[in-house]
């Protein structure tokens, strides 16, 4: 509903401050409203005699919280709207409520309007009259209608031709975005629409799965997981949803946002959670990169199924919350917000659609040589388990740790054990590494050291590791495993 508000007042109690329910109004106003005013309220509870400065000491606190949002330096107008409460009598004159009107009409302004695109409109009354048909009440968010034509209640697949309009209380024959418009139809219970949308015949969708571009919310204080369900509030619905984030590939992570289109071509790195200063994923990237610095993209996305089809249109908003918290609870429920890029309308989405979806997770195995074949190979172990089977394997490029390439030959015997092939040899270093750490372990097992083996020991004591990395597409039905 607040998608049709182009000015809000938040309202905040003067003796309470911002509370859990105000931050969450706030949040939604920063997702889907430009400009506010913030009134605090109640002031005739405030003793007479402190009452100023404890309004400036509010607006101070106000001005404050709200330095990092997009209403920064918003007007903040002190009133009391019922002095001495619902109890109090009639004769009771409000305070400050002139001042409020006049700080209203110089923040109102005309919003630019568009009639072209789909007809769309969010109804949130239905109700019939006597004699005329159903009424329906809504605003218009997108595009235009006209007395005879024909709109869609997409969630009943119902189609129903325009009989009468009015606007407040006028009869008119047009109305485009912006308008609030009642619109009757005939021969339709209204009890089968409390609210939701109506729009040009076929315009909207209604999808199973779908891919947003999205954002956290900066008060919620959980981590965004993989796997999660959230409550996901999209057009006039709000339905539980599993999500799946991911982000670009790391050496994309500066490039510039795409606005409201997804690209298919490209390949995109999953993520076990959202990515963010605090979250887990971007410490572990911390301890990686030497600068210390938090290697964060500018853009991420999130895979969105939901637990019932829902029907939207596309690049609408979407919100994602925990609404199961307690309300009680000092804590945000919001969770994330972002733009609907692409829904996924055949109920079967992960066999026909996913796979087109180039997500990939990184795989490293580490193993150790054990020992040298001749100048072009070595045997190693440790990276497979017994019962692997390594023939999948083969062909797989591998690094020695002492700076070789190599290819994975084969498996050598039955405990797990494979052959690499060098193609550009051993160095004449890692051999002797090798040759010396081979032959300390036969010594050892005869109870012998000599002082070639004391010489050696800083040496092997650092055992010549095998890194194996690689790529697998988290939709691939294959499960092919690929190397840049």
């Amino acid at each position: 509903g607040a998608q049709i508000i182009d000015l809000m007042m938040l309202v905040i109690d003067v003796t309470k401050g911002m509370q859990t329910q105000s931050a969450e109004c706030l949040v939604i106003g920063q997702i889907a409203c430009q400009k506010m005013v913030v009134v605090l309220n109640k002031i005739d509870l405030l003793p007479e005699g402190k009452r100023q400065s404890a309004i400036e000491k509010m607006t101070k606190k106000m001005q404050k919280t709200l330095e990092n949002t997009k209403f920064c330096g918003c007007p903040i107008v002190a009133v009391a709207a019922k002095p001495g409460g619902p109890e109090a009598p009639e004769s009771e004159n409000p305070l400050g409520v002139s001042e409020l009107i006049e700080v209203l009409k110089s923040q109102a302004y005309l919003p630019s309007r568009d009639p072209s695109g789909h007809f769309l409109m969010a109804v949130d009354h239905c109700f019939s009259i006597k004699g005329q048909g159903t009424v329906m009440t809504g605003t218009i968010l997108s595009g235009s209608v006209s007395l005879g034509d024909n709109v869609e209640i997409p969630a009943l697949k119902v189609t129903k031709k325009v009989k009468s309009m009015q606007m407040f209380h006028t009869p008119v024959t047009y109305a485009m975005q912006g308008d609030r418009v009642g619109i009757c139809v005939t021969q339709f219970d209204p009890k089968l629409l409390e609210r939701g949308l109506i729009c040009t015949p076929e315009s909207l969708h209604t999808i199973h799965a779908a891919i947003i571009s999205l954002k956290k919310i900066q008060y919620f204080r959980g981590a965004l997981q993989t796997k999660a369900k959230f409550h996901i509030t999209v057009g006039h619905e709000t339905v539980m949803g599993r999500v799946m984030f991911f982000s670009p590939a790391p050496a994309d992570f500066n490039e510039e946002i795409q606005e409201n289109v997804f690209d298919f071509e490209k390949d995109y790195l999953y993520q076990e959670e959202y990515l963010s200063k605090d979250s887990n994923s971007s410490e572990e990237n911390k301890e990686n990169n030497q600068a210390g610095e938090v290697q964060l993209p500018r853009q991420q996305w999130a895979l969105l199924e939901f637990e019932k089809p829902v029907t939207c249109p596309k690049l609408c908003l979407v919100i994602g919350s925990k609404l199961d918290t307690d309300i009680h609870a000092n804590t945000c429920r919001l969770a994330f917000h972002g733009v609907l890029l692409q829904g996924m309308e055949d109920k079967n989405y992960v066999e026909s659609f996913l796979p087109k979806l180039k997500v990939y997770k990184l795989k490293h195995k580490e193993g150790q040589v054990e020992r040298v074949m001749d100048d072009y190979s070595v045997i190693g172990r440790s990276l497979f388990k017994k019962e692997t089977n390594i023939q999948i394997f083969v062909g797989l490029k591998v690094k020695l740790s002492t700076g070789e390439d190599g290819i994975i030959d084969g498996g050598f015997g039955q405990s797990g054990k494979f052959k690499i092939r060098i193609p550009d040899g051993l160095k004449p270093d890692t051999k002797m590494l090798l040759t010396v750490a081979s032959k300390k372990k036969s010594k050892a097992g005869k109870g012998d050291a000599t002082k070639e083996d004391e010489s050696s020991k800083n040496d092997s004591a650092q055992p010549v590791t095998i890194s194996l990395l690689f790529k697998r597409y988290v939709f691939d039905t294959q499960k092919k495993m690929i190397q840049s």
